[in-house]
């Protein structure tokens, strides 16, 4: 390896001294030594002129070496011998760096120096500016980009339903319906809201069907589908700047540096509007009810608990507006343990709240009894059974979803066919028994989900196609309902009072008890409320 050395004094009166170059090239050609360089002699550069300016009468010949490529290393004494001025030296390092030509110096580290300090300050500081630059200039073409009706370009502009176009010309920049996505976009509202599916059922419907992701590989995740059923965008509503980064709740150790990268939701307030940059998939009413479904679903979470409780998620404290959850007491007489469930405000918990509610526990076997008491009471008023009936009917409009999901189901079906044929071909092939086995299984149980919903779904497409409010059969079917409540499991129990939309509110000795069930009147939809029991 090759290296050069420069060494520099300011005055000729140094030089007539003969110790400050000399002593300079002798530490230097030692220092090349001990590091395995060769310096021949036409590579070492001994200059008297100020340090404060590039234009040295020597200096031009050693940045010649440096951008030729000429010498491996360039080796001086002190960072100040190169140059006394930051931002000359700044401008000589990087021209080193650019040819990878390492700067090594006697006496110090390029950064243990104050000269040294300062320049990687200004260095950074020149980085921090810069980049600073570079995001004002990206914000103000997206800012332009968005006054033009358009989108920023970027992952975040890709949308499962959507075909994204980038560009700045006419019809770029803004996303279109891609429908073979769209029709799946469709279909899940369509499950969650008119089904009533959960998201996990949902999730595992698409992985049965073979619905392809919105990446294009892997499997559904419940999280995907959560994500598709909040977006606004399915409803027309396209906005930027409506999260940032912030620091991650979780860190490695205390102390650890690390990167914003835990998104954090803006105020409303400031989110900006793109209109008609995205075309509405779903009506608004139907995202609306999805949300309301939604926001039902996290109210009524099932927690963790041995114990089961039907009021669970439905009653709320009339106080601090809080859940009541239920809870165990456990007692001891007669040399016996004994279990009492009960339900409790969650406000009169100290990890919930500093202060305390204050608002009673209920005795659950009681309040349980009496508040299905009134759910079969109203369930038994040929009223609700109307209504009911009049849901079915609305199925009729809903019926090509039924057929477009049977037709996937079928077609899927014959693609276990021709896997299952695949799969004994090679069986008479040799492959290993236990994989053809472990195959053959997994088929056989898709198929039977598979033709379990078929049989749904051709249920259901029938009774669409024959819903018609029968003014002679609702006596007989009221006659059916007032039967089989007595046989109501819990979880007939608890879709039963999804179905009333029941509310449990308690006030000290008082509940109160609201449900809301809509009820046909010519064009009109009311609410029917009961109150106190």
């Amino acid at each position: 390896m090759r290296a050069a050395i420069y060494c520099r004094v300011s005055t000729e009166d140094q030089e007539r001294e003969g110790t400050s170059l000399d002593s300079q090239l002798e530490a230097c050609l030692k220092k090349a030594d001990e590091l395995g360089y060769e310096v021949p002699e036409e590579f070492i550069i001994l200059e008297t002129y100020s340090g404060l300016t590039l234009d040295r009468p020597k200096l031009p010949r050693l940045r010649q070496w440096v951008r030729d490529k000429e010498v491996d290393a360039v080796i001086g004494y002190t960072l100040d011998r190169l140059s006394r001025d930051p931002v000359h030296f700044i401008i000589l390092q990087e021209e080193m760096e650019k040819a990878g030509v390492k700067l090594i110096l006697v006496t110090e580290t390029i950064d243990s120096s104050d000269l040294g300090k300062l320049i990687t300050y200004i260095k950074g500081y020149a980085a921090k500016l810069e980049a600073e630059k570079i995001r004002e200039r990206t914000m103000r073409g997206i800012r332009e980009r968005i006054k033009a009706g358009k989108m920023p370009s970027g992952r975040r502009a890709r949308l499962y339903g959507y075909t994204y176009v980038p560009g700045k010309g006419v019809g770029e920049g803004v996303r279109y319906i891609n429908e073979p996505e769209a029709k799946w976009v469709k279909q899940i509202f369509h499950w969650f809201v008119n089904e009533g599916l959960g998201i996990d059922r949902i999730t595992y419907k698409l992985r049965e069907l073979g619905i392809p992701t919105p990446s294009g590989k892997g499997l559904w995740y419940a999280s995907e589908v959560w994500r598709i059923l909040r977006n606004v965008a399915y409803i027309g509503e396209t906005y930027v700047f409506a999260q940032t980064y912030g620091e991650p709740k979780i860190r490695l150790s205390k102390g650890t540096k690390t990167k914003k990268t835990s998104l954090i939701r803006k105020p409303r307030e400031e989110w900006v509007e793109i209109p008609g940059a995205t075309p509405p998939i779903i009506d608004r009413n139907l995202f609306e009810a999805a949300q309301a479904q939604l926001k039902r679903n996290k109210d009524r979470a099932s927690r963790n608990t041995k114990q089961r409780y039907l009021l669970a998620g439905y009653t709320r404290c009339r106080r601090c507006n809080r859940n009541y959850w239920g809870y165990v007491k456990r007692a001891k007489w007669a040399g016996e343990y004994h279990v009492k469930r009960y339900y409790r405000c969650s406000g009169n918990l100290q990890m919930v709240s500093p202060v305390r509610c204050g608002n009673h526990n209920l005795p659950a076997d009681k309040v349980e009894a009496l508040i299905w008491q009134q759910v079969e009471r109203l369930l038994s008023q040929p009223d609700l059974v109307l209504a009911e009936l009049e849901r079915k009917r609305t199925e009729v409009n809903n019926r090509s979803f039924l057929e477009e999901e049977l037709g996937q189901v079928n077609r899927r079906l014959k693609a276990l066919d021709r896997e299952q044929e695949q799969l004994l071909q090679w069986a008479l092939k040799g492959f290993p028994e236990e994989s053809v086995i472990r195959e053959n299984e997994k088929i056989n149980r898709q198929r039977a989900d598979l033709k379990q919903r078929r049989t749904e779904l051709e249920t259901k497409i029938n009774q669409a196609r024959e819903a018609e409010v029968n003014i002679e059969g609702i006596e007989r079917f009221c006659g059916l309902v007032r039967q089989n409540l007595k046989d109501f499991t819990f979880e007939d129990k608890r879709l039963a009072l999804e179905a009333l939309q029941i509310e449990i509110w308690v006030d000290g000795d008082t509940i109160t008890v609201l449900g809301s069930i809509p009820i046909i009147e010519g064009d009109i939809v009311s609410t029917r409320r009961w109150s106190e029991l």
